[in-house]
């Protein structure tokens, strides 16, 4: 019998993800901040621009992370353990294959990075430096996105806070090191996430030990049978093409946001942390859902299946409201803290309303991402994101032109709910397939 699903359940699950969430901006800021020590701007542009670059890249393979969550709850539910320990496997060697084919393919990578995103001869001789020194974690990192879902669907996300936190800490101490003992400069910086990165993946497997003590891991007709090879693809490439999809809204929303001018532009860049912030924050209620919802639809449980939804929904949407209040009360001292600028404070104070609507316009879809990344129904999910994706694009046509930048804030909101109302439509769908066998569903 399945564990009744609680407050503290759900806390014990969100917590961690939101207190590893909080280490990333840290470790972006001490990067920046040890480069900015050797008092040149070349080695500051190229750390950002190798960063954002690799981190671009081995995001298209978040899909792992999201596929592997679904489906390993929806085995763990059904109480599959030999498939629980395959999946694994797979994730594995989908990182492995795509990690090297990156190693092997960075010279064409790094030229196309570069051809879409010019940069100075010293930044980017600093920049490929860079890239070609971390690129050789790529397998590592690509692998900690499969093992932190394979370890959620488990709700062990004390053990994602536990890498995350040696990881980016390692990465921090090691930057202090390298770049301000040893004087490595922008190497020592690539040098100290390459060892962290592979550190992380490392105590990440040992962490998920106890699936490489039986048997099932390494059973390879299972791990290699071809109807859940492609119901595995078939999943990640949905959700790949969900991603992409979103990622075109927010590039595009920056993107559209230049034609206003610098000041505008900035104080959009501004603002969008505050998004960055809510998203984190919200990423632990998320995440519980995937767990819960993931198990009780392997275990055809319906009523578990709901109540895990409104019990993470609640937290969630408890979570938006208090953004949303922190947003409008200290707004304003916040974005004072990330600008100096007064022109670019004065125009984010102007445009700070949306960020006070973002949280409760973007709660839903972020919860129902939650929901459907558990249920496995990465097809609603892509398909109801080219649906958003196509509204967004209407309301960028129609509000931009008679709102200016007030309207691509309108636009960006518009797209959440959108995503929120799609998902929400299909939800009726999602629960009555817990009713079905698991052939039929």
């Amino acid at each position: 019998m399945a564990d009744p699903i609680t407050h503290r359940r759900v806390l014990r699950i969100a917590l961690p993800i939101v207190l590893s969430n909080a280490t990333v901006p840290l470790l972006a800021a001490v990067d920046t901040g040890v480069v900015g020590q050797m008092g040149a701007a070349a080695p500051i542009g190229a750390v950002g621009i190798g960063g954002i670059t690799l981190t671009a890249i081995y995001w298209m393979f978040g899909f792992l992370r999201m596929g592997t969550t679904g489906l390993t709850a929806n085995a763990i539910g059904a109480g599959q353990s030999h498939e629980v320990a395959a999946l694994l496997t797979r994730a594995l060697l989908i990182a492995a294959t795509g990690g090297l084919a990156l190693i092997l393919l960075q010279g064409p990578i790094f030229g196309a990075a570069f051809a879409l995103s010019p940069a100075s001869p010293e930044v980017e001789e600093l920049a490929r430096a860079y890239m070609g020194i971390r690129i050789w974690s790529a397998p590592a990192a690509i692998a900690v996105f499969g093992i932190t879902g394979w370890l959620i669907a488990q709700e062990r996300t004390g053990a994602v806070l536990v890498v995350q936190v040696l990881m980016n800490g390692l990465n921090m101490g090691l930057d202090l090191l390298f770049v301000l003992g040893f004087d490595w400069g922008v190497s020592g910086v690539a040098t100290a996430t390459l060892i962290a990165e592979w550190t992380g993946c490392l105590v990440g497997l040992w962490l998920c030990r106890a699936a490489f003590r039986v048997p099932a891991w390494r059973d390879w007709p299972r791990v290699f049978d071809r109807a859940r090879l492609t119901r595995m693809a078939v999943v990640n490439r949905d959700i790949l093409i969900r991603s992409l999809l979103l990622e075109m809204i927010l590039v595009s929303f920056i993107y559209f946001g230049s034609d206003f001018g610098d000041v505008h532009l900035a104080a959009n860049q501004v603002l969008m942390q505050f998004m960055f912030i809510t998203a984190y924050a919200m990423d632990g209620f998320a995440f519980a859902a995937e767990a819960f919802v993931g198990q009780a639809l392997g275990r055809r449980d319906r009523a578990a299946l709901r109540r895990g939804g409104v019990m993470t929904g609640i937290w969630g949407g408890a979570i938006c409201v208090l953004m949303a209040l922190v947003f409008a009360l200290a707004g304003g001292m916040i974005i004072d803290l990330m600008a100096t600028a007064p022109e670019v404070r004065l125009a984010a104070r102007d445009y700070l309303p949306w960020m006070v609507a973002a949280p409760l316009a973007g709660c839903a879809s972020w919860m129902f991402d939650g929901i459907f990344i558990g249920a496995a129904r990465s097809r609603d999910m892509r398909n109801m994101m080219a649906v958003s994706f196509a509204i967004y694009c209407l309301a960028v046509v129609t509000l931009i032109p008679a709102f200016g930048n007030h309207g691509l804030w309108m636009a960006l909101l518009v797209s959440f709910i959108a995503r929120g109302a799609t998902l929400a439509w299909k939800y009726p769908a999602l629960e009555a397939s817990a009713d079905l066998p698991p052939e039929a569903a």
